[in-house]
């Protein structure tokens, strides 16, 4: 039977999962203000493939066209749509988190309808988003609500040199607090194509661009708060682009004076990404030390921070026998299910004056 185009409509098969109240409390009006609390809750996730049904001229997305090898048709585009907003809503466990990084956006019109048109229409979102040269047209993004975070400036950082154009790194700079403001750096590094070992040199040199702007922030501002989030396809455990862009061990996490960055994920069980019958830790967060010191107004902790391996999104691989993320499609073949990476969060603790 030919898919119907149903823009409005809940996923039967996610509001028989008991998340249905999710999308009545983002029906509701909100009122911002009300819902200022003493944390701050900032999440990243890899979409897989948020694209649009409409050919972008110079870029290479007719596999998800409704006539390509994908049949991506607006109803199934909608229904993606509306699998997101639940991710997100879900993840601020009735609160609506304050930041949300996203990734494989194709850039506004996925975007607006996300914000717009889907459940989260009524939250008051807004974003920013690069225009990157990605061949895919694939690109990252910010979501903000504006009572929360207020921009101050934002660019896209252009990642030079390889064989191919990778996404652009997004830097944005804005207020937590009347006195507080974070350095926010979004990251999409060159996938694993053609080889783990043959494919990072590409990662090297967005790491790079990423630290010689984070050493730009730091010279500055010495005690500048920055939070790093992105899938690296790099685990970030004693490698070269972990070294590239300074990222020290988690043990040395509780020092406020130690250089570098921290990651707030490497080591936590399970994984974001699944390959082969392995869990893999690619999707991070990191900070700058500045963020851990407790006694400063904004920080956090590594305990703060998870990957949010929630049961609706998991499915079981039946070659290995594991959990793996419920993706949208397997090579071609379309699942219906939500992202092949599973979203990681942190909290920041904001002391009340």
């Amino acid at each position: 039977m030919k898919e119907q185009y149903k823009p409005n409509i809940l996923l039967p098969s996610l509001a028989g999962r008991g998340w249905g109240w999710v999308f009545f409390l983002l029906l509701l009006p909100l009122s911002l203000p009300a819902q200022v609390s003493d944390t701050l809750r900032v999440m990243w996730y890899n979409v897989e493939n948020l694209f649009d049904c409409n050919d972008e001229a110079g870029k290479d997305d007719e596999e998800f066209l409704p006539e390509g090898t994908h049949q991506w048709t607006p109803y199934r585009y909608w229904q993606k749509q509306r699998a997101v907003a639940q991710v997100i809503a879900a993840i601020g466990d009735q609160r609506l988190p304050d930041l949300v990084g996203l990734c494989e956006v194709e850039g506004d019109t996925v975007l607006t309808d996300l914000t717009r048109r889907s459940p989260l229409r009524t939250a008051g979102y807004q974003y920013l988003v690069t225009r990157s040269p990605d061949e895919r047209g694939i690109d990252v993004a910010l979501l903000y609500l504006p009572g929360r975070f207020r921009p101050l400036s934002h660019q896209s950082i252009p990642v030079r040199g390889g064989d191919r154009p990778t996404r652009d790194i997004l830097h944005v700079k804005g207020l937590v607090t009347p006195s507080d403001t974070l350095n926010l750096f979004l990251c999409h590094l060159p996938s694993r194509r053609g080889g783990e070992r043959q494919s990072r040199p590409f990662r090297l040199l967005a790491a790079q661009a990423l630290r010689h702007a984070i050493d730009s922030v730091h010279q500055a501002n010495p005690q500048a708060n920055v939070v790093v989030m992105g899938d690296f396809n790099d685990n970030l455990t004693d490698t070269r682009v972990a070294q590239a862009m300074g990222v020290v061990p988690s043990s040395l996490a509780s020092s406020h004076l130690t250089p570098g960055l921290v990651s707030l994920i490497a080591g936590k069980q399970l994984g974001t990404y699944a390959y082969q019958g392995r869990w893999e830790v690619i999707d991070h967060l990191l900070v700058s030390p500045s963020l851990l010191n407790p006694t400063t107004s904004l920080s956090t902790r590594p305990s703060l921070a998870r990957i949010a391996a929630l049961p609706f999104l998991l499915t079981t691989d039946t070659k290995f026998g594991i959990p793996i993320p419920h993706r949208t499609y397997q090579g071609p073949r379309y699942l219906g299910g939500f992202s092949d990476h599973l979203p990681i969060v942190v909290d920041f603790v904001k002391q009340c004056e």
